[in-house]
């Protein structure tokens, strides 16, 4: 198997799109100038919206969308394979004005390979009082999803599906050898569960597990945690940024791990038919 310089994305996203796109794109730039050839960014890339009425504005279809428009355009230009952790896009089922939190994978040639609806919207009250009704503004997806690159296979999840490891198993057991997991975690859940959660998925499933993050405080008043990840199939950090501002994390994936790790705990070929619980 081949070595994949990679990079994530880490940003603070801006509300509007047009100031997205200018965000994050220098990012881009620095990430494929380090060498990278696969590059990551986070969930909401297109832009980050709470107010119900403008989000509904800025909302079109994902072929529509500037943000994803331009970064189309960049990953030609830079000769790059792109994930667009998500942009939240109109979902495109008839009679439900929800929007889909989406994402897209692209090619080197600007291409849209693969798509990937969030499965699982985050509905939650937290001990801090922050309340959380994804499922209010988000229609969730139907389809867990694989996409074939130049290197491995790739698995598609979005921030909140870290926590459904049957999943995480779906996914590894159809080929994936990396898992992305762009998000846009909450400081409270961040702190005390995201690294957690990301090591105990690698170690699941012996894939690599890509973790690009919204940080900081962002122009809604919503405060997202950073520290955006790359664990090896091994459950190890392999690489970190430590902090909650926008940057760019390199790595290099050694995709003989992921056989070195599966050979050694073969997990994934060991399920056995239960009855029960009653």
């Amino acid at each position: 198997m081949a070595t994949l310089p990679i990079a994530l994305i880490q940003t603070c996203t801006p509300a509007g799109p047009a100031a997205a796109l200018a965000h994050v794109a220098p990012l881009i730039r620095e990430a494929a100038a380090g060498g990278a050839k696969l590059i990551l960014t986070p969930e909401a890339t297109n832009f980050l919206i709470r107010d119900p009425a403008a989000r509904a504005a800025a909302l079109t279809a994902h072929e529509d969308d500037a943000v994803v428009a331009g970064l189309r355009d960049l990953a030609r230009e830079l000769g790059v394979w792109l994930l667009i952790g998500s942009a939240i896009v109109k979902s495109g089922h008839a009679g439900d004005d929800r929007a889909a939190n989406r994402s897209l994978l692209i090619d080197d040639q600007g291409g849209i390979v693969a798509t990937y609806d969030k499965l699982h919207v985050y509905d939650v009250d937290l001990p801090t009082g922050e309340r959380w009704r994804e499922s209010a503004a988000v229609r969730p997806g139907d389809d867990a999803v694989v996409a074939d690159t130049p290197w491995a296979r790739l698995g598609l999840t979005i921030c909140y599906d870290i926590r459904f490891p049957q999943l995480y198993r779906a996914l590894a057991k159809a080929g994936a050898a990396m898992i992305s997991v762009p998000a846009a975690f909450t400081v409270p859940t961040g702190e005390a569960h995201w690294e957690t959660l990301l090591r105990a998925r690698a170690i699941e499933t012996g894939c690599w597990i890509l973790a690009p993050t919204q940080a900081g405080t962002h122009e809604d008043g919503r405060r997202t945690w950073g520290r955006s990840t790359v664990v090896g199939p091994w459950g190890e950090v392999v690489a970190k940024l430590d902090h909650d501002q926008p940057g760019v994390l390199f790595a290099t994936l050694d995709f003989d791990a992921v056989v070195r790790a599966r050979n050694a705990v073969p997990q994934l070929t060991h399920d056995r038919e239960f009855a029960g619980p009653q």
